[in-house]
């Protein structure tokens, strides 16, 4: 019971009803029985009441320290300076208003800009030292009296600065991971995004070149070339629909494309121009590869396939998947050539050496010396236990 008061994080009303403990503990207790200490030297005591009224008076503002901090320092340092200095509360017992002096300081650097608390820490420590120092006699010299000053009430003052310090911190810290995190997300959705536009409307652009070129001489190929360009487009909707559905709250994680939709893919190039010979060798059953492996291994062969459709159709092109107890090797070579203006590296090559970067995996791609063009993969994994 005990360990899961101190674990949980306090609400509002119990750091008020710890604040108030504390006010009846030291403003009850402590400072009234400080109050009632005979003088050091004998004379004169005060009355009960007086003792009593002037310990309420130095403990009881703590129970609205954390509302009003900076006023509740003021009010409790200007009382112990009055009581020292009349003799309500002789100095041998100033430990207790000190404490309530801490306290206040200890709240005053949590809440308060650092120049406020500062100014206000110093203004009160001075104001008690001076009573300190005016009722030194024999007790300790007025050196000793500021530096006991100091001793008892600026460390409580540290305490509290280096944790708001430490809170300020962890929260930039906090903010920072948000954007990263942020950041990280819209890299992702725009390299998935990238993937399913450029491969839908390389297979829209050259089916719509075909019916446009044959509108004419033959319309029932050109019709079959606008029914692709239908269906092409409409799969497209459906992906950039469960791209961006991911970032909405409360819309459920459809399934995402991996290894077992390549011949899928493979039929939607042949429509471009590209006979693609699809070879998956698995070496595990099926499900062992983590879904984010699998859809990377898709677009990284989705968009090697859409740059031969792009650029070399019509060509052949192999693409062999290899899926091993810890890796997965994705090989797509093609026999196609390639403009000049081409042979540099694209945002499609950008955005699969990317994918591969994420899995910690080998990326290679680059023309073949006997012709064509290679694009390799490595991508390593992780089996669950």
């Amino acid at each position: 019971m005990t360990a899961l008061l101190l674990s949980r994080r306090l609400r509002p009303v119990d750091l008020y009803t710890v604040d108030a403990l504390l006010a009846v503990a030291v403003g009850g207790l402590l400072c009234p029985y400080a109050a009632l200490e005979s003088p050091l030297h004998g004379g004169v005591r005060e009355p009960l009441w007086v003792s009593v009224l002037v310990g309420m008076a130095l403990g009881l503002p703590l129970a609205v320290r954390r509302r009003w901090p900076i006023t509740v320092a003021v009010v409790i340092s200007g009382s112990t300076t009055v009581a020292l200095i009349t003799g309500v509360i002789p100095n041998f017992a100033a430990a207790a208003p000190a404490f309530a002096i801490g306290l206040s300081f200890y709240t005053v650097a949590m809440s308060a800009a650092t120049r406020r608390s500062i100014l206000c820490a110093a203004g009160c420590l001075a104001l008690v030292s001076v009573a300190l120092v005016l009722t030194a006699g024999d007790l300790w010299s007025r050196t000793g009296a500021v530096v006991y000053a100091a001793v008892m009430i600026a460390p409580a003052w540290l305490i509290g600065w280096l944790i708001r310090e430490r809170r300020a911190l962890a929260a930039r810290q906090g903010e920072h991971l948000i954007r990263q995190a942020a950041t990280e997300e819209r890299l992702r959705v725009a390299r998935e995004l990238h993937d399913v536009v450029a491969h839908t409307l390389s297979l829209i652009v050259v089916k719509a070149a075909v019916a446009n070129h044959v509108a004419e001489a033959d319309p029932r190929e050109a019709g079959a070339a606008l029914r692709v360009i239908e269906e092409t487009g409409r799969n497209a909707l459906t992906d950039v629909r469960r791209v961006l559905g991911v970032l909405r709250e409360g819309t459920p994680y459809a399934p995402t494309p991996g290894v077992d939709e390549l011949p899928v893919l493979a039929r939607q190039a042949a429509i471009g121009g590209v006979d693609v010979q699809l070879d998956v060798r698995r070496e595990e059953p099926e499900g062992v590869v983590p879904e984010s492996v699998g859809l990377a291994v898709y677009r990284i062969v989705q968009e090697a396939v859409t740059n031969v459709v792009k650029h070399a159709a019509p060509a052949t092109c192999r693409a062999t998947v290899t899926v091993t107890p810890r890796e997965v090797r994705v090989e797509v070579t093609d026999d196609g050539r390639r403009p000049v203006s081409n042979a540099g590296e694209g945002h499609g090559l950008i955005g699969m050496r990317e994918r591969v970067a994420l899995h910690g995996g080998e990326f290679h791609a680059g023309p073949r010396s006997d012709g064509g063009f290679a694009v390799t993969a490595n991508l390593p994994y992780r089996m669950a236990a």
